[in-house]
This record gives structure tokens, sequence and C-alpha cells, in this order.
């Protein structure tokens, strides 16, 4: 169950870091002005997104729902642990909120600033932020 519960550890951490750099390289991508500028930024966030971002999510979600396949009915019942599954299904989804901008962005249809972009990169830290409280603290409900 270690071995497991680094791997989700080292997983999240992953998916977290690539989700904390790729908006920021939109924020960069949104500023350039020259295509080729933009061609490099679209192949950046492509590699980041596929390469790293999707891997490390699916690895974290396989990883969690293994860990807590040892003890199912504790952590459901848990409203701490259903708070965290909930935040995790908004990552997910902002995740997949990145893949539409970058496709936006890489076919320069975009109708978002930087400035969107600068605000947009800050989310992340917010559930990372609940992420862990939860499962440090496990606030009783």
């Amino acid at each position: 169950m270690l071995w497991v519960k680094a791997f989700h550890i080292i997983s999240m951490v992953c998916w977290f870091a690539a989700l904390f750099y790729l908006p920021r390289l939109f924020v960069y991508h949104s500023m350039s002005e020259d295509l080729i500028s933009q061609e490099r930024f679209s192949l950046m966030e492509r590699k980041l997104y596929n390469g790293i971002a999707t891997p490390a999510m699916i690895a974290t979600i396989i990883l969690g729902a293994w860990l807590a396949s040892y003890n199912w009915s504790y952590f459901i019942s848990s409203s701490w642990f259903q708070v965290k599954i909930l935040l995790v299904i908004t990552l997910i989804f902002y995740h997949c909120l990145c893949a539409r901008y970058m496709n936006q962005l890489k076919y320069n249809k975009h109708d978002r600033s930087h400035i969107f972009y600068r605000w947009f990169n800050e989310f992340p830290v917010l559930i990372l932020i609940g992420v862990i409280i939860l499962v440090v603290v496990k606030p009783s409900s």
C-alpha cells in the first residue's frame, strides 16, 4: 500500500506541475504576435499536455482509486473524502478546459487576453490547497 501511495503522490505532483505551467504558456502564447512564437508555444503546450499532464492525471486517478479500494466503506462514508472527490472532478474539468484553450490558441481562434490566462493559472492552486487540507486534516462533518 505504501508503494501505491508514493506513486499516487508522485503522479499528483506531476499533474499539478503540468497544470501550473500549461496556463502560464497560454499567457505567453496569447501575447505572442509572430507565427514562429505561436507555433513554438503550440508545440510546447501539446507536449506538456499529452506527454505529462494527461498521463499524470490518469495515473493519479488509477492510483487514487486503488488506494481507496483498500478501505472503500470508510472512504465513501467520509465527508472529507467526498469533498476531495468533488475537487478532483473539478480538476479533471479544468484539465479538459486547458485542452480547449490550447486548441483555440493553436488555431488563433481565442478571444481571451493574457490577463484572463493569468487568473486562470491560479485556479489549480485553490484545488491543491483544498485537497491537501482535506487529506491531512480530515475535517469532520
